[in-house]
């Protein structure tokens, strides 16, 4: 493990006690407490590029403040044009931020823009209510909706989920705050119960990364390789990869769960990252409360869902919400396939500039296309037998197709991705194409996609002076 993968453990599992100790306090000593803390972590392991996190936070309050009307687009430009200059610092001549200050700037970037994106349509709603003067209703419904400027830096500097997610909008944020029965939420047993296999998922990390090294994948003798060996090994790293991800995530959601943080009555029904999707009353004295507001990780059906499709859905699962709100339902294309193209791109982007994040995230919609080809086209006319036997294969295909972009992900420039893809034979992307054709090859067409086209000889009224032939065609 790195130094900085150290760091983060480090940071993570003191989280834990500090969570502990969080909960036990007041409402005021809880936000206050939680925004130093997490303001010190930043400034500890950023110091001097902190202020990017404060300029950003700065700007969009004066953008919220002034300009409430267009607040979501004018953030979402604001934080997206920051985050081009924060990943350009080096080519200014300008000191690269650290590992650390990326993480603050990319999960900021998600609470900026859900910030005013959660505004917009409050106040926008709020206007159309109240029938006094302009002027008069903009003050008092600045008033009412706008949240201080104290309010959005503790909820920006929040050191629950700072620097590794997960993501949470700022209602939830604000529910912790002033939840005054926290201390009789359950956070022990829940938080066991999501470690318990936090130490399975260390020691296998630290096993195979280091039977199975990334760095070798660049070497002569993995180019001269077979095939198949090419392929279990590219199978090993995403492996590797996943388990990273699931110490980390799984650790984040803990120090969560140790505070008392996105708990919820079950009869609330939340979802990651969103919270409450009903305004359910409990329905005893003693609720229980469960914590999908928080999760990030689903390592189970992560490796287990049948499809790409699903497999997102698990995978950083806040982030995915995210972009679903904010991202694909507000896409300017219209298209299921595009949505999902500009989706991936704007994720690219967060993500960072490495070409391999392109290059992985832009091949999601070709596999998202396959299987809904053959969705149609295969899948659709088997029987029970046949699905079993085909939801394994998308399966083994999916667990592939992930192999295969992991390598964007991991090796990030462009020489060293096409290379490895090269090795592979670019199979992925030719099997993605070849399943498409055979989905639409299998589709069965319907009479009005196969009969001959009516000329206007055969007919020579309009159509619906022919009621009779008109329904007979239908």
């Amino acid at each position: 493990m790195s130094l900085d993968e150290l760091k983060y453990i480090a940071i993570l599992t003191g989280s834990i006690p500090v969570g502990i100790c969080m909960k036990q306090t007041g409402k005021l000593s809880r936000k206050i407490g939680a925004s130093l803390i997490g303001f010190s972590l930043v400034a500890a392991t950023c110091g001097l590029h902190s202020v990017h996190s404060l300029l950003c936070i700065l700007v969009t309050w004066a953008i919220i403040r002034f300009c409430t009307k267009h607040c979501y687009t004018l953030t979402l430009a604001w934080m997206f044009s920051y985050l081009l200059f924060f990943r350009m610092l080096s080519l200014l001549h300008l000191a690269s931020p650290s590992p650390f200050a990326n993480a603050v700037q990319l999960l900021l970037t998600l609470k900026m823009v859900s910030l005013a994106a959660e505004l917009n349509p409050l106040y926008m709603e709020a206007l159309r209510k109240v029938p006094e003067s302009q002027a008069v209703v903009e003050k008092h419904l600045l008033s009412e909706v706008m949240p201080r400027l104290r309010d959005v830096v503790s909820y920006s500097y929040c050191y629950l989920g700072i620097m590794t997610g997960p993501f949470y909008r700022y209602k939830i944020y604000q529910d912790w705050l002033q939840e005054g029965s926290l201390q009789s939420i359950p956070s022990l047993a829940p938080m066991v119960k999501c470690l318990r296999l936090v130490p399975l998922y260390g020691v296998a990390f630290l096993l195979l990364s280091g039977v199975f090294p990334l760095e070798y994948t660049r070497t002569a003798a993995f180019a001269r390789a077979g095939f198949p060996y090419r392929l279990a090994y590219t199978a090993a790293i995403f492996l590797v990869f996943r388990l990273r991800f699931y110490v980390a995530w799984t650790l984040a959601e803990a120090s969560c769960m140790a505070a008392g943080f996105g708990a919820y009555p079950v009869e609330a029904q939340s979802r990651p990252g969103n919270g409450p999707t009903i305004q359910a009353q409990p329905s005893s004295d003693a609720p229980e409360y469960d914590y999908v507001t928080i999760q990030n990780i689903d390592p189970y059906n992560t490796d287990f869902c049948a499809s790409v499709k699903d497999g997102m859905k698990y995978w950083n699962m806040t982030v995915q919400w995210w972009l679903a709100n904010y991202i694909y339902r507000r896409a300017p294309l219209q298209g299921r396939l595009l949505r999902i193209g500009w989706t991936m791109l704007v994720s690219a982007f967060w993500h960072g500039l490495h070409p391999g994040y392109y290059l992985s995230f832009l091949t999601i919609p070709l596999c998202v296309a396959a299987e809904g080809s053959m969705e149609k086209g295969v899948r659709s006319r088997l029987g029970a037998w046949g699905r079993w036997g085909y939801d394994w294969l998308q399966w083994f295909w999916k667990m592939r197709a992930y192999d295969y972009m992991c390598a964007g992900f991991v090796l990030l420039n462009l020489p060293d991705t096409l290379t490895y893809w090269r090795g592979l034979y670019f199979y992925q992307h030719l099997l993605a194409l070849a399943l498409i054709g055979l989905g639409y090859l299998c589709t069965p067409r319907t009479p009005s996609q196969t009969r001959p086209p009516i000329h206007s000889c055969d007919h020579p009224l309009p159509p619906s002076q022919h009621p009779a032939e008109d329904q007979q065609g239908r």
